[in-house]
C-alpha cells in the first residue's frame, strides 16, 4: 500500500502582539499512514457527502462509511479506535452535533470514567490530514471545509485532494499531561493509551533504539501471547506475528552475498533474538487476576514510552537545509518531522528516523515568517558553539504548517506557565501522591551518543551569530530582531554592528 503523509490540526484563534497579529492554533500531526480509513458523512437522500468534490470512484465505494442513514434525523455514526475497533453511535441531527456531545456519547458507550474527558479527543482523519476537534466544533461542518484545509496546509496533489474524505477517531488528547497519565488506573483507558502508543512505535512515529524496541515488543508479546514459555512453539508464534511486535525495519531479513553462504539453518531477522530474550525477561508480578496483570503491563509499556521525549507530540511536516558539501555546492534539503508537545520541540529526520535537534522550551526562541510568495518558515534559535566560541544558532524549517507550529509552541508555553502554580501546590500538599516520571539518571541509556533521541546538529545547516544583547529563553523578540537584521540588509550581506555572522554553515568534519 502506498505510504502517504498525514497531518492533523486543532483550530483556535490565537492573538499575538496585543491583537495586531493573528495566527491559528492548530494541532498538526504528520506521519507515514498505511491504514485506509476514509469516511463520508452522508444523510438519507444525499448522493454523496456534502464535503465531497464529485461522484465516488470504485476505490471510494469500497471504503467504510462513518455514517449510515437510518432516518431523516437520526444516523449511525461510526467512531474508530486505534486498534480498528468500530463503535457505532446512534446520533440525532448529525449535521449540527458537536464534538463534545459525540465525546460524551462514546464515553458512555465505552463506559469510561471522567478522566477520559481530559485524556481523549475526537479526531477527523484521512490519508492526507488529521484534525483534533475542539469540543465546540461540529464534525459535519468541518468535513465540508475539508478541501480548504487540505489546500492550505498540505502539498497533496489536486487529484488526491478531490477524493480525500475524513473519518472519526477517538484517540489521545495531545494536551493531556504525562503526569496525569501516570495517575490513571482504569484498565480500559490504559488499554486505549497503550494501543495508540504501540501504533506510534510500530509506525516509527516514535523513533526508538533497537534495544528499546525489543523491550517494548516483549511487553506486546506478553499482552498478546501470554507469559513466556520455553519451546519451539513459542518462538514460532513470535516469528509469525513479528511485525506486530517490532517496527518494519527490524523485521526485514538481510539479503546479501555474504549471508547466502552462511548456514542453511533458519536465520533470525534483526531484533528477533533480542525480542525473544526480552520476552523471556518480562517479569510477572505476584499472582492475581489476569485483568490486573494486563493493567500492570499496559502501564509498564506506557512508562517505557514516557522516556521518549516526543511521547504525546503533535507532528508536522517540513524541510531543512542540508549542510553544503563543498564551497560551490549547496546541500539541498532534507525532509523532517517537527514534533511538539508540552515539554519542547524535536526535529526528526524523516528518512533516517533519528533526532536532528531536541530542545526544551526554556532552551529556544522562535519566530514565524511568511511574506508574499516566499515559503513560510519557522525559525528556531538555540545556543551552540563555533570553534569554541559561544554562538546563537538559527535553524530554518520550511513548511506550509510553519504558522501552525508557531501557534502550538506559544500555546504549549502558555499552558505550562498556567499549570506551574497548580503543580507546585499539588507537590507541596501531596509529594508522594502518584508515581513520578523517570529521572535523568533513570533514562541514562537514552543519552548515549548513538541513541536516536540524541541531537545531531552536525547534520543541520544553521546560521550562527554572536549577539551582544541578552536572550530571553521564552521570547521570540530577540529571534525576530536578528531575523530583521539579516533579512532587511541589502542582499543579506550586511549586518548591524551588534551582530557578527560567524558561519552560515556547519564546519566541515563536524
Amino acid at each position: 500500500m502506498r505510504t502517504r503523509c498525514i497531518s492533523g490540526l486543532r483550530l483556535a484563534p490565537l492573538s499575538r502582539g496585543g491583537g495586531n497579529r493573528w495566527a491559528w492554533r492548530f494541532l498538526l500531526q504528520s506521519l507515514p499512514y498505511t491504514r485506509s480509513r476514509p469516511v463520508r458523512f452522508e444523510m438519507e437522500g444525499s448522493e454523496g457527502g456534502e464535503g465531497g468534490s464529485g461522484p465516488p470512484g470504485p476505490a471510494e465505494r469500497s471504503h467504510r462509511s462513518s455514517v449510515s442513514s437510518v432516518g431523516a434525523r437520526a444516523a449511525d455514526v461510526l467512531v474508530y479506535l486505534m486498534d480498528d475497533t468500530v463503535v457505532p453511535l446512534a446520533v440525532e441531527n448529525v449535521a449540527s452535533i458537536t464534538a463534545q456531545d459525540l465525546h460524551r456519547t462514546i464515553r458512555e458507550a465505552l463506559q469510561l470514567p471522567d478522566i477520559a474527558v481530559e485524556a481523549f479527543a475526537l479526531w477527523l482523519i484521512s490519508p492526507l490530514l488529521e484534525v483534533q476537534l475542539k469540543p465546540k466544533h461540529q464534525p459535519y461542518k468541518v468535513c465540508r471545509q475539508w478541501p480548504d484545509l487540505l489546500f492550505r496546509f498540505t502539498d497533496a496533489p489536486e487529484d488526491d485532494m478531490a477524493v480525500d474524505e475524513p473519518s472519526l477517531q477517538f484517540r489521545r488528547n495531545v494536551f493531556f499531561p504525562k503526569r496525569k497519565e501516570l495517575q490513571v488506573n482504569n484498565e480500559d483507558i490504559l488499554r486505549l493509551l497503550y494501543e495508540e502508543a504501540k501504533f506510534n512505535v510500530l509506525e516509527v512515529r516514535y523513533p526508538c533504539d533497537v534495544e528499546d524496541c525489543e523491550k517494548l515488543g516483549a511487553l506486546v508479546c506478553r499482552l498478546e501471547l501470554g507469559p513466556y514459555r520455553q519451546g519451539q512453539q513459542m518462538a514460532c508464534a513470535v516469528k509469525e506475528k513479528l511485525d506486530s511486535f517490532l517496527p518494519a525495519h527490524l523485521c526485514k531479513r538481510p539479503h546479501s552475498l555474504f549471508t547466502a553462504f552462511r548456514s542453511r539453518g533458519p536465520q533470525l531477522v534483526p531484533g528477533e533474538q533480542g525480542l525473544l530474550s526480552a520476552y523471556q525477561e518480562v517479569k510477572e508480578e505476584a499472582e492475581g487476576p489476569e485483568a490486573e496483570l494486563l493493567t500492570r503491563h499496559y502501564r509498564a509499556y506506557l512508562l517505557k514510552c514516557h522516556e521518549l521525549p516526543y511521547y504525546g507530540c503533535a507532528f508536522f511536516c517540513g524541510e531543512v537545509d542540508k549542510p553544503a558539501q563543498g564551497f560551490l555546492h549547496r546541500g539541498g534539503r532534507k525532509a523532517v518531522t517537527v514534533a511538539i508537545n508540552l515539554e519542547g520541540v524535536h526535529v526528526i529526520d524523516t528518512k533516517e528516523k533519528h533526532v536532528l535537534l531536541g530542545l526544551r522550551f526554556q532552551e529556544l526562541s522562535w519566530d514565524y515568517t511568511c511574506s508574499g510568495d516566499e515559503e513560510p518558515i519557522l525559525w528556531l534559535e538555540f545556543d551552540g558553539e563555533s570553534e569554541g566560541t559561544p554562538v546563537n544558532r538559527l535553524l530554518k524549517v520550511y513548511s506550509k504548517q510553519a504558522e501552525l507550529m508557531s501557534g502550538l509552541i506559544e500555546y504549549c508555553i502558555e499552558l505550562s506557565l498556567a499549570k506551574e502554580p497548580t503543580l507546585a501546590q499539588e507537590t507541596k500538599v501531596s509529594p508522594a501522591a502518584s508515581p513520578q516520571p523517570p529521572t535523568a539518571s533513570q533514562r541514562h541509556k537514552l543519552q548515549r551518543q548513538s541513541s536516536v533521541v540524541c541531537s545531531r546538529t552536525q547534520h543541520l545547516a544553521t546560521i550562527d551569530y554572536v549577539d551582544d544583547g541578552t536572550l530571553h529563553p521564552w521570547s521570540g523578540a530577540c529571534c525576530s530582531w536578528i531575523l530583521r537584521c539579516v533579512l532587511e540588509s541589502p542582499s543579506h550581506s550586511q549586518t548591524p554592528a551588534a551582530v557578527t555572522l560567524v558561519s552560515t554553515e556547519p564546519m566541515e568534519g563536524k
